[in-house]
């Protein structure tokens, strides 16, 4: 089998990049798995980066916009997920914060609303218990999820969550 170059190398990890957002992690991985050391990894993925093939920030905006629109996740597994790819810091907290809070709270009101069909539970508290971990599960923070569970459930005549307000 005929061996590629540096220069092949860099050639296909920027149709690598054009094809979708992708970060620096994601081309090292691909670099080093076509069996090219760290070094010149790092020397094509610097070249991406100035000739902004890779961006960071723009993957991870992109990153958390689809997974938030498309998986819904929340805040808390998005900044997992970008961290666990080597987003910066900066990056990832620009990407949360470009998350409209009122869709946001939509968006978790909808999972509950669907979540709460597929349950058969007659229980108030079971039932509370339930809808929380699985929007704790799909990454929203505890506060939102308990606001939006008060709202929901406030029609029912037994408060499951009473004994937590206080």
């Amino acid at each position: 089998m005929k061996e590629i170059t540096e220069s092949e190398m860099l050639r296909k990890a920027a149709a690598y990049c054009s094809a979708a957002e992708r970060c620096a992690s994601e081309v090292r991985k691909k670099i080093t798995s076509a069996g090219f050391p760290e070094d010149v990894a790092e020397r094509i993925i610097a070249r991406l980066s100035q000739e902004r093939f890779i961006d960071e920030s723009r993957y991870a905006r992109f990153f958390a916009h689809d997974k938030f629109e498309f998986n819904k996740w929340g805040r808390i597994k998005l900044a997992y997920e970008l961290q666990k790819r080597g987003i910066p810091a900066p990056a990832r907290e620009e990407a949360l914060a470009s998350i409209d809070d009122e869709r946001y709270r939509s968006v978790l009101l909808e999972l509950l609303k669907s979540k709460i069909k597929s349950l058969k539970e007659k229980d108030g508290r079971t039932l509370f218990n339930k809808l929380f971990r699985f929007a704790a599960g799909k990454g929203f923070e505890n506060t939102i999820i308990f606001d939006s569970l008060q709202d929901l459930l406030k029609d029912q005549e037994e408060q499951p969550y009473a004994d937590f307000m206080e």
